[in-house]
């Protein structure tokens, strides 16, 4: 469905004039005869801890049908009724066109002046809808939604809202609209159809990322109807028909299940509202049937992922894990702050040791190290651990081929400096960087002629050229990674490399996989979203193990991981 106005309207505007296009209703949204009528509900909604201080009014929408004794669909709109909702969702039900579902039209919170007639009210409308995250998202489910189910008709029907994402769509116009579309793409499990018009997916508080982000992510199940129109907003922000249509192609190539009406109305409700009834039709078609992510046209996510393979959860730790790593047979070892477990990809973790296993060498040969002593040993062949280095707090650890270690010490010179040490086989220790950083993750290529490490307080992977003696040159911010919007930095932690040369950094959104040449081409969050560090296990080094927290969670790839302690190997060039 891909309209544009017809020809008789375009010519019956005059040349060059500005007048706005007419956009007719149909008998959908419009009172019928003989249909039955819903019952709107008011309330206002004053408790909120998400957004404290707020208030607001909550208008719920109840369809005859509904019978109160099971949970129904839901529809969840933003700045209160819009587009003859009520109406048309009246006349859709009657004909069975949509489920029985009830809407949840919410006006945005204001934070009232203590006095009004010296002091204006704060108006939290961009803060709750134009920005990224899950806040808002959060604040329709854990406060707005249970609020409603609290409520009964006049003739005393409960409200049970169905909780699956399958059954709740979520809508609303400009800010509200990309407020909209955040909720499902934060929450694809609670809401996963969306109904967009003439979206604020610009740059006010970062949305304007959205056709990037969407692109990288691997998809998700959500299915979006858009309208816009080429007399649109082009101000400051932004050029809201260009964005739209931006949009539109980013969701065409990430593979979502998506439909549009384009015009060439202004930015307001009339055309949205013509095509509310369409609108509903495309994002509720075939339910009960579940909405399916897509395939992307992501080359590199499709080089990475297998088909039908999944996050699973491998095991749960009673305090956060902190470190993983995997040896030369692909065996994986996970510890906490002061413990370390043996994994296996079946059946959990085995028993526990107490040291922390940082990393593994030649040979199969592990580095342990000991927090409380700031220690690090490596395994010998006689039992007996061989101290490597004291002194220092160690945060990452890469072994390399020629056994030269390189470690990121968060202890602090005098002024806050953090230090990269180089620790040779001989035993001598030798300063190689230091800068005010958070450096934390540290790994090399597959060639291991370059160290990456990156700052945990930005944005940024470095890269150094490791010289014949070891020592480092040519630093560079190399790597760009994604922030969060509720964070200033990507909180990087460990990281790997492929044996394809791709690198893969644990981040606040996941893991954000780059190509060579220092740009993120994918992002895969966890279940629980952030990620802190990352290995390759098993025999042919393709399943990765990740660390969300207390959580350990592995997925089968069609990539190999690489062993930087294993023997170099040169990769093809990127792609520039």
């Amino acid at each position: 469905m891909k309209r544009l106005l017809s020809a008789f309207m375009l010519l019956a505007m005059p040349i060059g004039s500005h007048c706005e296009p007419d956009f007719p209703l149909t008998v959908d949204s419009k009172p019928q005869d003989n249909v039955p009528k819903g019952e709107l509900l008011k309330f206002q909604f004053e408790d909120s801890r998400i957004f404290p201080g707020t208030t607001r009014e909550v208008t719920v929408y109840v369809p005859q049908q509904y019978d109160g004794t099971k949970p129904a669909c839901v529809y969840v709109n933003q700045d209160g009724v819009q587009w003859n909702a009520p109406v048309v969702f009246d006349n859709l039900i009657a004909k069975g066109e949509i489920p029985v579902l009830i809407g949840v039209f919410i006006k945005p919170g204001v934070v009232k002046a203590l006095d009004e007639k010296v002091a204006l009210n704060r108006f939290n409308r961009s803060l709750e809808y134009d920005g990224l995250g899950p806040d808002y998202a959060r604040f329709v489910l854990e406060e707005v939604l249970p609020a409603v189910e609290t409520k009964t008709t006049t003739d005393g029907r409960k409200i049970i809202l169905s909780k699956n994402g399958n059954d709740r769509a979520i809508g609303g116009s400009s800010s509200g609209a990309i407020c909209a579309f955040t909720a499902a793409w934060e929450r694809p499990d609670a809401f996963s159809r969306v109904f967009n018009v003439v979206c604020t997916m610009v740059g006010l508080r970062g949305a304007n990322e959205y056709p990037s982000l969407i692109r990288k992510y691997e998809p998700k199940p959500i299915r979006v109807f858009q309208q816009d129109g080429s007399n649109d907003l082009n101000i400051y922000a932004g050029d809201w028909w260009m964005a739209n249509q931006e949009l539109e192609r980013s969701l065409t190539f990430a593979g979502y299940e998506h439909d549009h009406v384009w015009g060439e109305g202004g930015h307001n409700g009339k055309h949205g509202t013509a095509v509310f009834p369409d609108g509903m039709r495309f994002l509720w078609k075939g339910w009960p049937e579940p909405v399916k992510a897509g395939t992307s046209g992501n080359r590199m996510l499709n080089e990475i992922l297998l088909p039908g393979e999944n996050w699973q959860l491998v095991a749960e730790g009673q305090k956060e894990f902190e470190h993983i790593i995997s040896n030369d047979k692909g065996e994986v070892f996970v510890s906490d702050r002061s413990h370390s477990y043996k994994v296996d990809a079946n059946s959990g973790l085995g028993r526990a040791e107490k040291f922390v296993r940082i990393a593994a060498g030649k040979e199969g040969r592990l580095y342990d190290y000991d927090p409380k002593g700031d220690k690090i040993t490596l395994e010998t062949n006689d039992g007996k651990p061989k101290l490597v280095a004291k002194g220092l707090e160690v945060q990452g650890i890469v072994a390399l081929g020629n056994e030269n270690l390189y470690v990121t010490d968060t202890s602090g010179k005098q002024g806050g400096e953090k230090t990269v040490w180089l620790l040779r086989p001989d035993g001598t220790k030798q300063e190689v960087e230091h800068a005010k950083a958070q450096w934390c993750g540290i790994t090399t290529s597959t060639d291991q002629s370059l160290l990456y490490v990156n700052d945990s307080s930005s944005h940024w992977v470095y890269s150094y050229q490791i010289q014949p003696d070891g020592t480092l040159a040519h630093k560079q911010r190399y790597y760009w990674l994604h922030s969060p919007d509720g964070a200033d930095d990507a909180g990087a932690g460990g990281m790997q490399v492929d044996t394809d040369g791709r690198l893969y950094v644990a981040t606040r959104l996941g893991l954000q996989v780059c190509d060579q040449a220092g740009r993120v081409n994918v992002i895969l969050p966890t279940p629980d979203e952030s990620a802190s560090d990352l290995a390759f296990g098993g025999e042919s080094r393709d399943t990765l193990f990740v660390i969300a927290g207390k959580k350990l969670y592995k997925r089968k790839l069609k990539i190999h991981g690489a062993f930087n302690a294993g023997a170099p190997s040169k990769p093809a060039a990127p792609h520039l």
